[in-house]
C-alpha cells in the first residue's frame, strides 16, 4: 500500500458514490467501471479514505457525519474553485433542478459538456471523468451538484444544499 498522501478530489467523487450504491456489497471493479477511474486509483482512493477516517475499518461503509463536516467545513478549502467562461454544460450547484426551485438567480454553473442542456459559467467538477459517471446515476448526479454549492454558494443556499444532502445520504434513517 502507498503512503497516504491526503485526500484527493476522487476520493469525495468515490465516496459519493458508495453512498448512492445503497448498500456495502460494491466491489473495486464495479466502482471502477461506474466512475471511469482505474482500479488502481479506486483502491487508493479507499485506502486514503480509511486512513483519514471518512470509512470505517472494513473499507466499506462511508462515516457519512465525518465526510458531512468536510464538505460543510473543509471541500472549499481543500478543492476550491472558481466560476470561468460561459459554454454549455450539465447544471451544477444552484442550477441544479433540486436546488433551482429554492434559489431566484441570473447565473447559471455548470460542467462543460457539448451534450449539456444549459448555457452558464463553467465550473471545474471535482473529477474529469464525472459527467460520464453522472448521466449514468441520477443519485450522484445530485450529490454532486449539491457539493458544489458548498464550493460556491452563498450561505443560504448552502443551508439549502444541507438538508438536502443530508436526505439523499439517509440522514435520520
Amino acid at each position: 500500500m502507498r503512503q497516504h498522501n491526503g485526500i484527493r478530489p476522487q476520493d469525495i467523487v468515490i465516496l459519493l458514490k458508495i453512498i448512492s450504491l445503497k448498500n456495502d456489497k460494491w466491489k473495486i471493479i464495479d466502482l471502477s467501471k461506474q466512475l471511469y477511474i482505474s482500479q488502481s486509483e479506486v483502491s487508493e482512493s479507499i485506502n486514503r479514505s480509511q486512513f483519514s477516517g471518512l470509512l470505517d475499518e472494513s473499507k466499506k461503509k462511508v462515516r457519512k457525519t465525518a465526510l458531512l463536516d468536510f464538505i460543510k467545513y473543509g471541500l472549499k478549502y481543500v478543492f476550491p474553485t472558481k466560476t470561468s467562461y460561459i459554454t454549455i454544460g450539465i447544471p451544477t450547484a444552484h442550477s441544479y433542478k433540486e436546488m433551482s426551485g429554492n434559489i431566484i438567480s441570473n447565473e447559471n454553473y455548470v460542467w462543460e459538456d457539448e451534450h449539456g442542456t444549459m448555457k452558464g459559467q463553467s465550473i471545474e467538477p471535482l473529477y474529469k471523468n464525472i459527467i460520464k459517471a453522472v448521466k449514468e446515476d441520477d443519485i450522484l448526479y445530485s450529490l454532486l451538484s449539491l457539493v458544489d454549492v458548498f464550493r460556491v454558494g452563498k450561505p443560504r443556499e448552502i443551508n439549502i444544499a444541507e438538508l438536502k444532502i443530508k436526505g439523499l445520504m439517509g440522514f435520520g434513517k
